[in-house]
């Protein structure tokens, strides 16, 4: 469990399941990640994937949630997604979150992911993170910048163009 000011990140349980489905098929969430909500299968083999990940590589995507009063607010984590970009990407570990519209505005992305970051590099010590954005995705764009990444190249993924970003 990591813990900040406001918020608590756990490894992802069957329990989240629910909340973690509402946000993937938010069709106003998903502009800038593939675009399609998510049906009830693809959030339940995604969640099982984020559970399986902690178990192979013991780091993942987590589960935050507010510490006052426990709502559901997103995942932030870092993760191998075997995306298939090549040696610049896909052996190191990337960064990913997601928020809930309600939890949207008020710096929990930032304040999660940095604490993924401190967490991670405490633990895991990667020499490297990785990260894509949509190039429209301003808000994102800025939480990877405030976490120290620098685009350095742009990939095709699913019908879209998104840039690549790295933290050394």
């Amino acid at each position: 469990m990591i813990e900040t000011e406001r918020l608590i990140l756990t490894r992802p349980t069957l329990a989240d399941f629910e909340d973690s489905f509402a946000m993937n098929s938010d069709p106003g969430l998903v502009e800038f990640i593939g675009g399609k909500p998510a049906s009830r299968e693809d959030a339940w083999n995604k969640l099982l994937r984020n559970i399986g990940h902690w178990a192979s590589y013991c780091y993942g995507m987590c589960t935050v949630r507010e510490k006052a009063g426990g709502a559901f607010v997103g995942e932030v984590g870092l993760a191998h997604f075997s995306r298939g970009f090549g040696e610049a990407f896909d052996p190191f570990p990337e960064a990913a979150w997601v928020l809930a519209r309600t939890a949207h505005g008020n710096g929990y992305t930032t304040e999660a992911a940095a604490a993924v970051h401190a967490w991670m590099h405490q633990s895991q010590k990667p020499l490297r993170t990785v990260c894509i954005i949509h190039p429209d995705n301003r808000a994102s764009i800025r939480v990877a910048e405030k976490l120290g990444y620098i685009g350095f190249g742009a990939v095709d993924y699913r019908g879209a163009c998104l840039t690549m970003f790295e933290r050394k």
